[in-house]
Order: C-alpha cells, then structure tokens, then sequence
C-alpha cells in the first residue's frame, strides 16, 4: 500500500499525491488563510508617525530631544540637587503659558508653590495633588471574628495613592501635562512598581495630546518610557552659596547658578539628537 497523503479529485476520486506536492498544497492553503486573517509581515508595517514635540522650557534640553513628545512617556532621572525640579518647573511654567491644564502628583509632597512662582507658572491652570497616608476600608467579610483586623482598616501608602490618583487623571483626559514626582520617594519603593503599572499609562496617553512626564531618582519606566533623560548638577554659583539659612531661601533660590548637564539614554523618535547627547544648561530664578 502507498504511504503517500490522497486528495479528492473534482470527480470524487481518490488521487495518491506525493509528499511534496501535498506539502505545496498545504503551504498555499496556509498562506490563504493567513491573508484572510489579516496578518501582515513585519517588513510591510507602517512605521508610527512621529509624536507632535513640545517645549520642555530648556532651551538647552529642546535642541537635545527635540522637546517632550505628546502622548508618551518622558522620565528624568538624577539624584538629590541634581537639577531635576528644576526642570519640573521649567516644564511646568511652559505647559501653563500655553494655557494648557496641567496636573502634579506629589507623591513626596515637596512642592514649594513659591519656587513655582518664581519659575513663572500659572497655577490658574494648574492641579496640585499633594500625597500622604490615607486611611481605606477594607471588605467587612475579610478577617471576620479576628483581633487583628477589628477595625479593618488600613494606611495606602503615598506611593500607591499616588499611582491610583494618576492612573484616574489619565483616564479623564484633558490635561495637557501630568507629572508624577517619585524624586523624594526611597529607591526600593520605586523600583517596586510594577511594569504593568507603566505599561498602563503608556497606553493611556497614547493617542492623545497628553505628555506624562515622571520625575525620579533612578529609572522606573524602564522600556515604557519614550524618553530617558539623566541629569546631573556640576555646582553651584557663588551668591547661591552665600545665602544664610536666616534669609530663608526658596528651592529657586538655592539652584541659581546650578550648571546642569542632561544626558539622552534613550529616545524611541525617529527625531535623531543632532550633535553630542548630553547638554548643559544653568538654571536661574524668574
């Protein structure tokens, strides 16, 4: 007896066809069906249009990215008087300028609303939500009958508020710039949060004319963030030294004269960075 697959011949018969034109057979069917599904190779993508830029108010930092990209992920990571917040409030005083609504999660409750001033932000246009433990219920039905959990209650922790109270903001829409500022928050709680938690947000800005931009100490977006930027403060003026804890400097005040240099570590834009990819800048007051 042959060994050889049979077809269905048009007349209803039997017909014995060798293994390599039943493996043609099999392979064109295949392809038919993979056309019907709708599967597209990878060489025949469409390749993403590039995000609409907008001025991160530095100079300096707009020539090296191009800018913040609308509708992704922009993180800026450096240590303590690094110069980090004070890009936070060139951002913001940029984004408020253009009367665009504009939303701050302060996870470590650091804001200095005089600083803001300072760095000309319009708080009119401005939501400031500032984070610290709050209490929650939990199910009545959960560690029923034990002491332990008698009054079933307890602490969210500023970490998880703040990422509760963001993941609402961006499903709202609207807002032109939402920050979350992890700078303050120790190392290990950070590196806690789940990729997921990134990965959501990412997909909640997409599309839309919102940039999500994350302040913090090291990397946390890790692959979900469009834009990587280290920054790194070098020193600082002579009159900044020279002020006195008695003429109670602003945050501002203190980072006058700061020369700091950012460092681009990762850019998904088809927008490459013209020139080196670090850039120095000094930050000022007003």
């Amino acid at each position: 007896m042959s060994s050889s697959p049979v077809s269905t011949a048009a007349a209803g018969r039997p017909v014995a066809m060798a293994a390599s034109e039943w493996s043609a057979l099999v392979f064109k069917r295949l392809s038919a069906v993979s056309k019907l599904a709708g599967v597209t190779a990878a060489s025949r993508l469409e390749i993403r249009p590039t995000p609409l830029m907008v001025s991160s108010g530095v100079r300096e930092l707009d020539a090296l990215t191009g800018g913040l990209p609308r509708g992704c992920l922009t993180e800026i990571c450096g240590p303590a008087s690094s110069g980090r917040t004070s890009v936070l409030l060139a951002a913001l005083a940029a984004a408020t300028q253009r009367q665009e609504v504009c939303a701050l999660v302060d996870i470590s409750d650091a804001f200095n609303p005089h600083s803001a001033a300072a760095a000309g932000v319009n708080f009119e246009k401005m939501l400031w939500v500032r984070c610290g433990a709050l209490q929650k219920q939990n199910s009545p039905r959960r560690h029923r009958g034990t002491e332990k959990n008698t009054n079933a209650r307890q602490i969210e922790k500023p970490v998880e508020q703040g990422l509760r109270v963001t993941d609402l903001l961006l499903q709202s829409g609207g807002f032109g710039l939402v920050i979350i500022d992890l700078g303050d928050t120790p190392l290990k709680t950070a590196r806690r949060i789940p990729l997921t938690t990134w990965f959501r947000f990412q997909r909640a800005v997409e599309h839309t004319a919102t940039v999500l931009f994350v302040i913090s100490h090291v990397p946390c977006a890790q692959t979900c963030a469009t834009l990587l930027l280290k920054v790194s403060g070098k020193k600082l003026s002579a009159a900044s030294c020279q002020l006195s804890v008695k003429d109670s400097p602003t945050h501002a005040q203190l980072l006058d004269g700061l020369q700091i240099q950012g460092e681009l570590l990762r850019s998904r834009l088809e927008r490459k960075p013209a020139g080196s990819v670090t850039a120095t800048f000094t930050a000022k007051v007003g």
